[in-house]
């Protein structure tokens, strides 16, 4: 029978993660002799699983036919913690076990599914640190920046925006340009500049990703698989050229891979992400978008929708050059987007839309109505 051991010496605790807040939800199956396993890989209805093998750790394959569900939110993702039967579990030959059961998330990226569904996916599974990479081989995208960096602080993890293959932008000032808009886009986010190629920006890094769980985020040609390369100092990940006549990437990383640093920690290589669609992340957007709440606060009406209404102090921002009008419009899209989302499965949200929806109709034909009405008698008044 498996013993539960809560100490540091626990053989997934240094490189893995295992803590005693783990170890205690894992305390219900510790008697019926599954163990606890991480899971480092998804694939097919199957996971690859680190296990504890002594004083060491093994990789073992389980199927994951006993925790399928029809919530795609709560399928086995890379980066979570799973209870496995490795005893009587065995559902073939190649395999080991069969996943029991899925211990609770701290915490979970998610985005809506790249389908005409409404379904959410997650990205990956107790993390601390969410690395949204963004290339500067392209015109930098600030709508993008500020659409992971909701999602990450939604997650409940630590955001931490890196321009990459800063190597490319060989003016200094015009590199500290765009570092200072990408921090304006992510309001209390560390950005860096980095380069892959020549090391810079990449300082203490590995430091600050060791002993936790951090992911990769980013579009498919954002430098990750070179950036995960050199926090290795090895390739661990193939790289392969970016198409010149976009700028795209392939995507050399096709599974969410769990890998164990150097110094401690693991960091998940994550498939390049062509959309990024919100998902329930109105907590995120906010804390996002804290310059622009803070000063809807100030405006006359507290259900103002910062577009036609008076004593908006939004609008004033915009119009006093305060606030940047792309960072309104990316606000006003980003919830629209979140709203719709929620909505979908919030009968409540819905009915709240569809009369918000009613009243703009019924305020737009007021207005029309009125200005008829002042054009006829400016006619006649001639």
């Amino acid at each position: 029978m498996f013993a539960l051991p809560l100490s540091a010496t626990h053989p997934l605790t240094a490189d893995y993660g295992w803590d005693d807040g783990f170890a205690e939800l894992f305390t219900p199956f510790a008697g019926q002799g599954f163990v606890p396993g991480r899971v480092a890989r998804v694939d097919r209805g199957r996971v690859d699983a680190v296990v504890p093998d002594g004083d060491g750790v093994r990789t073992v394959l389980a199927d994951t036919a006993l925790v399928a569900t029809g919530d795609p939110t709560r399928v086995p993702c890379t980066g979570d913690w799973a209870v496995l039967d490795l005893e009587n579990g065995r559902v073939g030959d190649h395999l080991d076990g069969v996943v029991r059961a899925l211990l609770p998330r701290r915490t979970a990226v998610l985005r809506s599914a790249s389908s005409k569904r409404s379904e959410g996916q997650v990205l990956a599974a107790n993390v601390e640190y969410a690395v949204v990479a963004v290339s500067l081989a392209e015109a930098l995208d600030l709508d993008r920046v500020e659409r992971f960096v909701s999602l990450v602080w939604e997650s409940g993890a630590q955001p931490l925006v890196l321009l990459t293959k800063a190597d490319l932008v060989t003016d200094p000032a015009t590199l500290g340009h765009l570092v200072a808009d990408a921090q304006l886009a992510a309001p209390g986010v560390q950005v860096r500049a980095v380069s892959a190629a020549t090391g810079d920006g990449l300082d203490g890094l590995s430091a600050l990703f060791a002993g936790t769980t951090s992911v990769l985020l980013g579009r498919s040609g954002a430098g990750k698989s070179t950036l995960a390369n050199a926090l290795f100092g090895t390739d661990v990940q193939d790289v392969r050229a970016v198409r010149d006549q976009d700028g795209k990437g392939r995507h050399t990383t096709t599974t969410r891979d769990l890998l164990v640093l150097p110094g401690g920690g693991v960091l998940i290589d994550t498939p390049g992400l062509r959309g990024v669609g919100m998902w329930d992340a109105e907590a995120g957007l906010s804390r996002t978008f804290s310059d622009v709440e803070e000063l809807a606060e100030r405006c006359r009406f507290h259900d103002c929708a910062h577009e036609v209404e008076p004593g908006c102090a939004v609008r004033s921002a915009v119009e006093s050059g305060e606030l940047a009008p792309r960072r309104l419009e990316s606000y006003r899209k980003l919830r629209r987007e979140n709203r719709r989302i929620v909505a979908k499965t919030d009968a409540r949200l819905r009915a709240e839309i569809r009369r918000d929806w009613k009243q703009k109709q019924a305020l737009g034909r007021h207005m029309t109505e009125r200005k008829r009405g002042q054009g006829a008698g400016w006619g006649t008044g001639r």
